[in-house]
This record gives structure tokens, C-alpha cells and sequence, in this order.
């Protein structure tokens, strides 16, 4: 069982940076991939980015390729996304999440945990 915490999100202007953090409870954080996910109002919830267990592998939406980067510390059990340049599209609540396929999964069906959610809004 994880049990995951989402933390970091808030008001920035467009072209400006954010780091969420995501702090997860349990001994075996270390095998699962981690992912991060985000949701409108009335949409589904869309891929942001994944991470392996090791934090060598990692796999973007194109629509944030090269302005978001996933990191992952294992011995603090907390997986970052450090979002550069944003634009107010990239409002959402943003949620990290756990799975234990040992692969990268860009559909949320294929995670098992989730965290609460934190809200980033980004202004014009």
C-alpha cells in the first residue's frame, strides 16, 4: 500500500515555473513507477508525465516536452515535476500516482494509487 501526498501548486503568471512535490508513505516506494497526471473540470484526466523506479527512464506529453521534468528521490520516497514556462493551458488539478506494472503507462486506468491533488493555475 502507498499512500501518496501532492504538494507545490498555486497562482504563477505565464512564463513562469512551479515544482510539485509528491511525498509517499511506505517502505516499497522504490518499485513502483510514478506518474503525474492532471484534470480539468468535465475532462478526463490526462498524462503529464511518467518516471521508472530508478528515475532513468522517463516519458512526456508532447504537449509539455521540454518545459516539464520528472525527478524522482527515492531515499526521501518523493517524485518532483519541475514545470518551466508555463501557459495558462496548463492550468489543472495535477495528481501523482503509483503503479506497478514495472513499465511506462500514459492511461490513468493503469495506476494504483493516487494523490489528492494539488490546483496550478497560471495567468496571462
Amino acid at each position: 500500500q502507498v499512500q501518496l501526498v501532492d504538494t507545490g501548486g498555486g497562482l504563477v503568471q505565464a512564463g513562469g515555473s512551479l515544482r510539485l512535490s509528491c511525498a509517499a508513505s511506505g517502505r516499497t516506494f522504490s518499485r513502483y513507477f510514478m506518474g503525474w497526471f492532471r484534470q480539468a473540470p468535465g475532462k478526463e484526466r490526462e498524462f503529464v508525465a511518467a518516471i521508472s523506479w530508478s528515475g532513468a527512464i522517463t516519458a512526456y506529453a508532447d504537449s509539455v516536452k521540454g518545459r516539464f521534468t520528472m525527478s524522482r528521490d527515492n531515499a526521501k520516497n518523493t517524485v518532483y515535476l519541475q514545470m518551466n514556462s508555463l501557459k495558462p493551458e496548463d492550468t489543472d488539478v495535477y495528481y501523482c500516482a503509483a503503479e506497478s506494472t514495472l513499465s511506462i503507462v500514459r492511461d490513468a486506468e493503469g495506476y494504483d494509487y493516487w494523490g489528492q491533488g494539488t490546483q496550478v493555475t497560471v495567468s496571462s
